[in-house]
């Protein structure tokens, strides 16, 4: 990876999301016939993350929901008050020996979300919409932290990464109407600013990575 001075227009990174830096740490593919893997991460509205890992060849679904906090608290309103210690998160589940779970972090730091905004992106602002990782066991764990400190290392952002890296918290699914919120509201002025850029950004920088047809 090459950076210098010089910043992508309207984000805080130093290099193309194409040219961005594959994880030196990593899990291997798994054998055909693995079962499903679970990815848990936040990164602001679960509307843009969802549609952002929706796209991705190997992603075999994607849920939004609320991680970090309790039962009692895992509903939108209650979230929305930022008096919770959840996060809005995605629980991701993958074919493991398609995927990586380095790949998936890959496309959470250079095109999901901005990883060096704390506790808010862009005009979303509360712990509610924190970057957030929540791995799945200790090997997760060990690849998020080795990447963070890879990242950092190589000023591959303008900023330093605040994306924290948090005890397996158990996952909360929202409610119904959050599902596919995107695919089902294009029109909707938030997804039209704000989920499908990041949408387009997938697509432009990782084609390759997208499902067919």
């Amino acid at each position: 990876m090459t950076t210098g001075s010089s910043v992508i227009e309207g984000t805080s990174l130093r290099v193309l999301p194409s040219d961005f830096p594959n994880p030196v740490v990593d899990l291997a593919l798994a054998s055909p016939g693995a079962p499903p893997a679970i990815a848990v991460l936040a990164g602001g509205c679960f509307w843009c993350t969802e549609a952002v890992y929706s796209q991705l060849n190997g992603v075999l679904a994607v849920a939004p929901g609320y991680a970090g906090g309790t039962r009692e608290t895992a509903d939108y309103e209650t979230v929305c008050t930022g008096r919770t210690r959840h996060a809005e998160a995605i629980r991701i589940t993958y074919d493991p020996g398609r995927l990586t779970y380095g790949q998936l972090l890959k496309v959470f730091f250079s095109v999901a979300h901005d990883p060096t905004q704390r506790d808010r992106q862009g005009n979303d602002v509360g712990p509610q919409y924190r970057s957030a990782l929540f791995p799945a066991g200790d090997e997760q764990r060990r690849v998020a932290e080795a990447y963070v400190k890879q990242l950092d290392a190589a000023g591959a952002f303008t900023g330093p990464i605040v994306t924290t890296i948090e005890p397996g918290a158990e996952f909360y699914e929202a409610e119904t109407y959050h599902h596919d919120y995107a695919q089902r509201n294009p029109s909707q002025p938030y997804i039209q600013s704000v989920s499908m850029p990041k949408v387009r950004k997938l697509e432009k920088y990782f084609s390759e990575k997208l499902k067919k047809g």
